[in-house]
């Protein structure tokens, strides 16, 4: 993240996209990300941060009704992501560090195509850590509810709706052997079938207890940096514990900490090699005055380099 000792500048992606789920609301956690101060805490860290972007998201409500089929709001999911894709493309261009802030998880098969094509044209590969209470890797016909933000580490992978997988190119964005899921205790039956076939290697809530997530964050980072340029971090709130984020809409008892979140974060930064990241699933209409974009925002900073000392 940082070059002869100078900051890279950090471009703030906004995404307000709510139709990858099932409850309304996270299409606001924009906005709440931007008052709990991101950008101007990020500056006091010592980084540049360009002026910030967003990508056009339709409202729920503008749509015609549609099924509850495979895939809920297919076409209008498709289309955000493939906007945001070549908006994280163009600012690693730019030379800038991609900090998407949504919005639902859907948004991550748009980002990290994005990034990810950026590095395979450089015939480089991209490590990914995945903070989720939820694995996110059904995929159409096996999903029981069809909402897209239970879908896009599959289809990064290269597994389900080919529109989504194909995303700027056909490659599979992320191979399985360069991905680690931490705070992971939910996962659907069919789902389960698929995470084993992947070979994706999964923390649960079991392994933090008794391994300690000092020792998980150290394997995590040997995953994801074997082999790769750096790696993305795509961080869904609801990871942590809803007694640290109750500001979500998928919560899951039984979390992650609000200090072993920090630590995981921490380790992180200190390789110096997270190209990007994304802060998702965050609803303010859901949460206790802000205090769940608050530690977000909190968490974030530990991502790009805040200590205590």
């Amino acid at each position: 993240m940082k070059e002869n000792g100078l900051s890279k500048s950090i471009q703030i992606i906004g995404v307000p996209v709510d139709l990858g789920a099932s409850r309304r609301g996270t299409d606001g956690g924009v906005s709440a990300v931007r008052i709990a101060g991101l950008g101007e805490k990020l500056k006091k860290l010592g980084y540049g941060v360009a002026e910030e972007v967003d990508v056009a998201v339709p409202s729920k409500e503008s749509r015609p009704s549609e099924s509850q089929g495979n895939m809920r709001f297919r076409s209008e999911i498709l289309q955000v992501c493939r906007d945001l894709a070549v908006v994280t493309r163009n600012t690693l261009e730019n030379g800038n560090i991609p900090m998407v802030v949504g919005g639902d998880h859907s948004l991550a098969i748009g980002s990290i195509s994005g990034i990810a094509d950026y590095y395979q044209k450089q015939n480089q590969d991209l490590g990914l850590v995945w903070f989720d209470a939820h694995a996110d890797m059904n995929i159409p016909g096996i999903s029981p509810s069809g909402n897209i933000h239970g879908m896009p580490l599959s289809h990064l992978m290269g597994y389900g709706d080919k529109d989504f997988t194909s995303i700027l190119s056909d490659n599979p964005k992320i191979k399985p052997e360069n991905v680690a899921l931490v705070g992971v205790r939910d996962i659907d039956e069919k789902e389960r079938e698929l995470i084993r076939q992947s070979g994706v290697k999964v923390y649960s809530m079991r392994d933090i207890d008794e391994m300690g997530m000092s020792r998980v964050a150290d394997e995590v980072i040997e995953i994801v940096t074997k082999g790769t340029v750096g790696f993305h971090v795509s961080f869904d709130v609801d990871g942590c514990d809803p007694e640290v984020m109750p500001g979500s809409g998928t919560l899951v008892p039984g979390g992650v900490s609000y200090r072993e979140a920090h630590l995981l974060l921490e380790k992180c930064a200190e390789t110096r090699l997270m190209t990007s990241m994304d802060l998702v699933e965050l609803n303010p209409f859901l949460d206790k005055g802000n205090i769940s974009a608050e530690r977000a925002v909190s968490l974030v900073l530990s991502a790009f380099g805040q200590s205590v000392i």
